[in-house]
């Protein structure tokens, strides 16, 4: 790892995508991967409902073979729901889709993500969780220069398949970082702290969503809902994190 990413003395640090989780995962206890448009208020909405969910990195065959070992049901694409395959990564369809007790997610974000972890604790943060995971990882002693946390922003992908840093998944993890800081967490790094900044509070942040571009597609593609119970700040309780390779309910 080169010298310059190596940052001593924060208790909550902040990074973009796969390679930042990777990059970052040795020196942290802890990572929250923030994916707000739909990857991690997905696992919320499921979790919440009592479903275990195991996250997967890619959406082919490989993601059904997955689903088979695990005894899950598997999501497929917002548009590829169909009466016998109901679940999907639209947390809207979650809500109104049969109670599954397992579910195979695929997302290349959200569960790339997850699985740079290596031996840190991985939760799922969103803007529906956002109080409720700073006070859980507070309350067991993380987000210290002993036991830090990295905030994960997942982003999205442009065409060549680069990173695109997405505006919700910024305010996500500032909500996070908010909350965090509020419990004591700390010290910020200089990214943390910037994205802190960026979270003005639930009102601003959910009217961000519902405009920015992520949130501004899925309203024209149809799927308007999702991007309201992804702007529900701090509605949830429920703080997923993964255990055995599935997002299961912690609950303050």
């Amino acid at each position: 790892m080169s010298d310059w990413f190596v940052q001593q003395g924060y208790g909550v640090r902040f990074e973009w995508g796969p390679m930042g989780a990777e990059r970052l995962a040795p020196d942290v206890a802890c990572l929250v991967v923030v994916d707000v448009l739909s990857f991690t208020t997905s696992v919320s909405v499921a979790v919440e409902a009592g479903t275990r969910v195991f996250p997967y990195r890619w959406r082919d065959e490989r993601a059904l073979g997955f689903a088979r070992d695990k005894d899950a049901e598997l999501a497929v694409g917002r548009r590829a729901m169909t009466p016998r395959t109901p679940w999907s990564l639209s947390p809207a369809a979650l809500r109104k889709a049969p109670f599954t007790p397992r579910l195979v997610l695929p997302s290349p974000n959200g569960s790339a993500i997850s699985a740079a972890a290596g031996d840190s604790t991985v939760v799922a943060g969103c803007l529906r969780n956002a109080t409720a995971v700073g006070r859980r990882l507070t309350g067991q002693g993380y987000g210290t220069e002993q036991r830090p946390v990295g905030v994960i922003a997942s982003g999205e992908r442009w065409p060549d398949g680069s990173l695109r840093p997405a505006l919700e998944d910024l305010l996500g993890a500032g909500a996070v970082i908010a909350a965090l800081q509020e419990c004591g967490a700390g010290p910020l790094s200089p990214e943390a702290a910037v994205a802190r900044g960026s979270f003005g509070g639930g009102p601003k942040a959910a009217h961000a969503v519902a405009g920015c571009s992520s949130g501004l597609e899925l309203v024209q593609g149809g799927f308007a809902d999702d991007v309201a119970i992804a702007s529900d700040v701090d509605c949830s309780a429920v703080v997923p994190v993964l255990k055995d390779g599935a997002f299961t309910a912690a609950r303050l």
